[in-house]
């Protein structure tokens, strides 16, 4: 049997993401978040399917736009994040299938039994169509990253982190997600992080994968800032590997509550058609588009305001799961 994880950019049938609630973690700016979120559906929907998942169908009905390519579905969950507790799309022998892994809050950090339900009480729903297949393992989706071609980039700093498969060895983990997922090659980066994030250093805030042979980075050019050391680190062992490089700059410090926020234009989305990527109000935000955009030819590059998303750590990829056509 293949085994093979698609690379994001790959033709999609619908994003899906969580409404945020009063009632979640987002009380402090609930206004202003649902406003970001509603400005992101907007972009998506210009492209392709959105499914919103939330607690109160009936009152989000009122605030989003009217679209054939909008469907609600109420349904709790503990967090918005759902790019870390969605199923992953994989194609056996060339039909999708869903793995269903497990999720514990990023170690543990947060309530998490709603969401780490959540992909049960889909399939209970009769939402997908596909199978779906439960991975007794914890992973989240945005710890990894492929070129759909058999490479998948991740950090040690999560994957081998104790909070998450203590029992098990570097070896017997990275041996259960070749095997998952088909990968044929993993890259596990050994530093890089941002500070402010709860994720234990998740690749899709540092390093993605543009296309089959092309990896953009967050790189600092401040050499007084904190993240100068580690960054520059994880840029020389980017530099080993045999992917061209894309350097995307990173934001100028962001703060909430005195806190310093994980911006980064690493957190982009690919949809059909076009590469949704995150700004902050930034000088930073201009350059950033503009090497994206030199880069694709035959995509759409959009730039949507991720300011609030990254009070709470994540911004627009950790919001978003993709799934993709059968």
């Amino acid at each position: 049997m293949s085994i093979r994880l698609p690379a994001e950019w790959e033709k999609q049938e619908y994003i899906m993401l969580v409404f945020p609630s009063p009632k979640s973690d987002w009380e402090h700016s609930i206004y202003y978040i649902q406003k970001s979120y509603i400005e992101l559906i907007k972009t998506v929907i210009l492209y392709q399917k959105c499914i919103i998942l939330t607690e109160n169908k009936s009152k989000l009905s009122k605030i989003v736009p009217k679209s054939k390519n909008i469907k609600i579905v109420q349904i709790e969950t503990n967090d918005t994040w759902i790019r870390d507790f969605g199923a992953i799309c994989v194609y056996k022998d060339d039909k999708l299938e869903l793995l269903n892994f497990k999720f514990n809050a990023w170690g543990g950090k947060f309530k998490h039994k709603k969401d780490n339900l959540l992909n049960k009480k889909l399939r209970d729903l009769n939402f997908f169509k596909s199978h779906m297949t439960d991975i007794n393992f914890v992973l989240e989706g945005g710890s990894i990253d492929t070129n759909g071609s058999g490479v998948l980039l991740t950090t040690q700093n999560c994957i081998f982190n104790q909070n998450r498969n203590a029992k098990l060895s570097k070896a017997q983990i990275l041996e259960i997600i070749k095997n998952t997922l088909g990968t044929k090659e993993i890259i596990v980066l050994q530093n890089g992080s941002l500070i402010g994030d709860d994720t234990d250093s998740h690749v899709d805030t540092l390093a993605r994968f543009l296309d089959a042979d092309t990896i953009a980075y967050v790189k600092c050019y401040d050499t007084l800032d904190e993240h100068y050391v580690t960054l520059k680190r994880m840029e020389d062992e980017l530099k080993k590997t045999k992917f061209h490089l894309i350097a995307l700059p990173l934001p100028n410090p962001k703060f909430f509550m005195s806190q310093r926020l994980p911006a980064t234009y690493l957190n982009y989305i690919f949809i059909n058609g076009a590469l949704i990527v995150p700004t902050y109000k930034d000088k930073n935000d201009k350059i950033a588009l503009k090497i994206l955009k030199e880069f694709f030819h035959n995509r759409d590059v959009i730039g949507v305001d991720a300011s609030i998303f990254i009070r709470e750590s994540g911004s627009l990829h950790c919001a978003t799961m993709n799934f993709y056509k059968e």
